[in-house]
């Protein structure tokens, strides 16, 4: 039997997994690659699913926890597009905010599902326009010292890092990045290119299907570092049911929106680690991306009118309370509605993540 090659696309909150994945799956489609998708998030209603999902590519998603602590989820997804559109490529997208996946989810594959799966190197993306005030002496850091450590450890355990964003780094900005990288990680090899328009996808595709080995790092986690860390971030997922009377143009809304939650975040002095929204109105899709406090909104999709009815699903990581991140957003929305649109929410959740503990845990590398 063929074995699949498997690739999971690692990196902290924001470094652009899903952006390289929706590039990479159309690149591997227009070769005629039947691809199939596995999402993960600690919570349903996950912005990614919904942004991924598209014909002929299936996407399953994998909620609850990570990957690791999930492990039987992740290979009864991969059980499930195999069986049903037996694709030549599968790839994995793990939590933002999990690490010590070598020794809990690669290291596994290896040993349980050599037979069927051919783990392919573990791609770790960075952001690049974040990186100094991660690795940096001296830089002013977005989060505590244990929400770093979890940024540390998903380098440190990459068998190559992908310097992700390179289109929005002049080049001694770009040389400087790459050189950091190089000497805080000397054995790792690491590639540049930018998700968002495609430059260096199809290089990294090439060396990430062609090289056998993976995992050759496990690394040594103190998991009660890594706990705090994950804990320290408030974690929401909403569905929200939205009602105009009247073929609308969402884009506004979707902007509007965004901005009100950063605004109202700086005021608290709580940092964004990643908010996403995805809103569907008819066969309107938008969907909007931030990554910091003081970062670009991205807003993508059709800005005609539409349908008056649509569904919005919110997803956000930030420094601050869970339940204080819950009081944030129902005040944003309701204030971005207004009068003019009425809102129902359909399912909230918001919580801080629970202590990672993972199905397997290998010690060592297993040989490929």
């Amino acid at each position: 039997m063929t074995r699949i090659p498997t690739l999971l696309v690692g990196g902290f909150l924001g470094a652009g997994k899903t952006t390289l994945i929706a590039t990479a799956t159309e690149r591997l489609r227009a070769r005629g690659r039947r691809v199939g998708v596995i999402t993960n998030d600690q919570a349903a209603n996950l912005v990614d699913t919904a942004s991924l999902t598209r014909p002929g590519l299936p996407v399953q998603e994998v909620a609850g926890g990570c990957f690791c602590c999930r492990f039987d989820d992740l290979v009864a997804a991969m059980g499930r597009i195999v069986e049903s559109e037996a694709p030549d490529v599968l790839i994995g997208e793990p939590v933002g905010s999990c690490t010590d996946l070598s020794a809990t989810v690669l290291q596994p594959m290896k040993r349980l599902l050599a037979d069927r799966f051919l783990t392919a190197p573990f791609s770790v993306l960075v952001d690049g326009t974040q990186l100094r005030g991660v690795l940096q002496d001296g830089e002013k850091q977005r989060f505590p010292e244990n929400v770093l450590y979890i940024y540390r450890k998903q380098l440190e355990e990459a068998d190559v890092i992908v310097l992700n964003k390179v289109d929005l780094l002049d080049g001694p900005a770009l040389a400087e990045s790459k050189t950091l990288l190089e000497r805080e990680f000397p054995q790792t090899p690491v590639m540049v290119l930018s998700a968002a328009n495609g430059t260096g996808v199809d290089a990294w595709l090439e060396h990430v299907l062609a090289a056998s080995e993976s995992g050759k790092t496990v690394a040594e986690v103190d998991y009660d570092i890594y706990a705090d860390g994950e804990a320290a971030l408030g974690w929401l997922n909403a569905s929200v049911s939205l009602h105009a009377g009247r073929k609308t143009k969402w884009q506004p809304f979707c902007s509007a929106l965004m901005e009100s939650m950063r605004s109202t975040f700086r005021e608290a002095d709580a940092e964004i680690a990643h908010l996403k929204v995805h809103l569907s109105a008819g066969e309107n899709v938008l969907t909007a991306n931030l990554t910091s406090n003081e970062g670009m909104i991205s807003l993508r999709g059709e800005s005609k009118a539409s349908s008056p009815d649509a569904r919005l699903l919110i997803n956000a990581r930030v420094h601050v309370d869970a339940e204080r991140l819950r009081s944030i957003t129902e005040r944003c929305l309701a204030a971005t509605a207004g009068d003019t649109i009425h809102f129902e929410i359909d399912d909230l959740r918001h919580f801080a993540p629970a202590r990672p503990t993972p199905t397997h845990r290998y010690d060592s590398a297993v040989e490929s």
